[in-house]
């Protein structure tokens, strides 16, 4: 009788406790050791303490980023799946690619965490140092002087496209699958210029020629900005959390405090200063409006350039 009624109570216990809660996977679309994966990185503790579940970073690369990005929107709707994405694989890559099997209504916004500044820079043993150097080198190249990217369609070729049509030259577009692999084809001498996120110039200890940016970088104030040099351009490389379309309101929700707690967490605050990841936190309802502008201001940048063609 004592075993019954043990069995009973252990029966009972089972059926009330809350179910256990799946681990968390935040896919991240470019490679590890770059400024995405190390945002998701300064993140991942933090924000499992926040949501109360374990929660794993997984780099699925390729493609620009659309790879990883076309996985996650496949993904279950239950909150257990999220994507860390900078701005091109979601908001470009689907006006640029054709046969994307995703496009941003694939994704509910959940936050924006970063806005970082571009900047184009060089191996310090290229002889480059103004945007005049880089544009009287590559008329004397022709079409042979290379640039790197992180992917046809990303902010660093659209930014270098743009550039090319304001100083009327051409360059040669090398496609890498990360900055990581960039750095490595600096240190090989197979490519003189990219155009990225700051922290790289530290990290790598490279020139940097020009700021992309309304202003100076306070960070690097004897650096022009890409206007003092002639060239009216203006980017940014922003980044943020979205789940896969139709991801339930109160999940959405609980993943939207978790985010905004995280990023107001001081050792992730510090953690993004010191890799030169301005904070730019935005909610869910501010992120969507957003995402939502500057995927049309890429739409009409991408056809008026003619650019729809690539594959």
């Amino acid at each position: 009788m004592i075993r019954g009624m043990l069995a009973a109570a252990a029966a009972l216990l089972l059926l009330s406790a809350p179910p256990a809660r799946a681990q968390v996977q935040m896919i991240v679309n470019f490679a590890a050791g770059g400024p995405s994966d190390i945002v998701a990185r300064l993140m991942q503790n933090e924000m499992a303490a926040a949501l109360g579940q374990s929660l794993v970073v997984r780099n699925v690369v390729g493609a620009a980023g659309t790879i990883g990005t076309a996985e996650a929107a496949r993904a279950r709707p239950d909150g257990q799946t999220l994507l860390m994405t900078p701005v091109g694989p979601v908001a470009i890559q689907p006006h640029f690619r054709r046969g994307l099997t995703y496009t941003l209504d694939s994704f509910a916004p959940v936050c924006q965490v970063a806005d970082s500044p571009v900047v184009m820079m060089t191996p310090k043993t290229s002889g480059l140092r103004t945007v005049a150097d880089v544009v009287a080198r590559a008329r004397g190249q022709g079409q042979g002087f290379p640039f790197a990217s992180t992917g046809a369609g990303s902010i660093p070729h659209i930014s270098m496209i743009a550039l090319m049509r304001l100083a009327n030259v051409e360059l040669n577009h090398i496609p890498y699958g990360g900055s990581g692999q960039v750095m490595l084809a600096f240190q090989q001498g197979q490519v003189q210029l990219f155009t990225d996120q700051t922290l790289l110039i530290r990290q790598y200890d490279l020139h940097p020629i020009a700021f992309l940016t309304e202003r100076r970088n306070p960070d690097f104030p004897e650096v022009p900005t890409m206007r003092e040099q002639g060239f009216d351009l203006v980017y940014s490389i922003w980044s943020g959390l979205y789940a896969p379309a139709g991801t339930p309101e109160a999940v959405l929700q609980r993943l939207e405090a978790a985010c905004e707690r995280t990023m107001r967490h001081a050792e992730v605050v510090a953690g993004m200063t010191r890799v030169a990841q301005p904070i730019l936190y935005r909610n869910r309802a501010e992120f969507a409006a957003f995402s939502r502008a500057e995927s049309e201001k890429f739409r009409a940048l991408i056809e008026a350039a003619g650019l729809r063609a690539a594959e």
